[in-house]
């Protein structure tokens, strides 16, 4: 166990050299492609699961929209795989770093916001004043609504790094008190072991449902400028 609890969250290093891209890069290899022309079935799961999440996430958009596809199936993948490699004992995880999740939210909110001012300025605008808005209220709304716009993007970062790196503070901790209690008390030490194997299967779901709730919200965005 290291000895300070956010050890875990420091970007690692090679000889003195950053290996945080090298690690961004790994997660891609693991994804296994097909040379035959019957896949196993392991290939045929994963493109079964790719080709579900990839209608529910295009199925409210329009032509424009769905040229993201491509776009969107690659990021869910990407930060599926980085979250679920993170619980493996000894490793970095990169969707822990806020500036790494910032590094994915703004060009994509950037891209889906230009895009829509680009196609539909009237309605781009138009959201920045309800409809029916008293007169003298104008002006906060106006303020209020831009504010909600750029706060966008960091919502996003925040709400992946917060949620990936709670759980990963709860499992260190839950971790260290079960290696505690081993040369204490062994029933409390099965309990609190118990306790953490249920808790890893928790940080499975949340690295997957994590990756789905980013990767749809920046799908809400582009549909609501498209």
């Amino acid at each position: 166990m290291n000895e300070n609890l956010f050890a875990s969250f420091i970007a690692p290093t090679i000889l003195g050299l950053p290996a945080a891209v090298l690690i961004i890069l790994f997660p891609p290899l693991l994804i296994p492609t097909s040379k035959y022309l019957i896949n196993n079935r392991l290939i045929t799961t994963q493109q079964w699961l790719i080709k579900l999440t990839s209608k529910q996430m295009m199925a409210m958009h329009n032509t424009k929209g769905r040229t993201w596809s491509l776009m969107l199936v690659s990021l869910i993948i990407f930060i599926t795989t980085t979250n679920l490699l993170g619980l493996l004992p000894h490793s970095f995880t990169p969707t822990t770093q806020l500036s790494m999740n910032l590094a994915m939210a703004i060009p994509l909110w950037a891209g889906a916001v230009i895009m829509g001012f680009r196609s539909k300025i009237k309605n781009a605008l138009a959201h920045f004043l309800p409809q029916g808005t008293p007169t003298p209220l104008i002006p906060m709304l106006v303020i209020i609504e831009t504010i909600s716009l750029l706060i966008q993007p960091m919502a996003l970062a925040v709400r992946l790094t917060a949620n990936i790196t709670a759980g990963h503070l709860l499992m260190h901790l839950i971790g260290s008190a079960t290696l505690a209690m081993s040369t204490i008390n062994l029933p409390s030490t099965l309990i609190i072991f118990t306790i953490l194997i249920l808790l890893t299967i928790l940080e499975i779901a949340v690295a997957l449902i994590q990756a789905y709730v980013f990767t749809l919200l920046v799908s809400l965005y582009l549909h609501d400028n498209t």
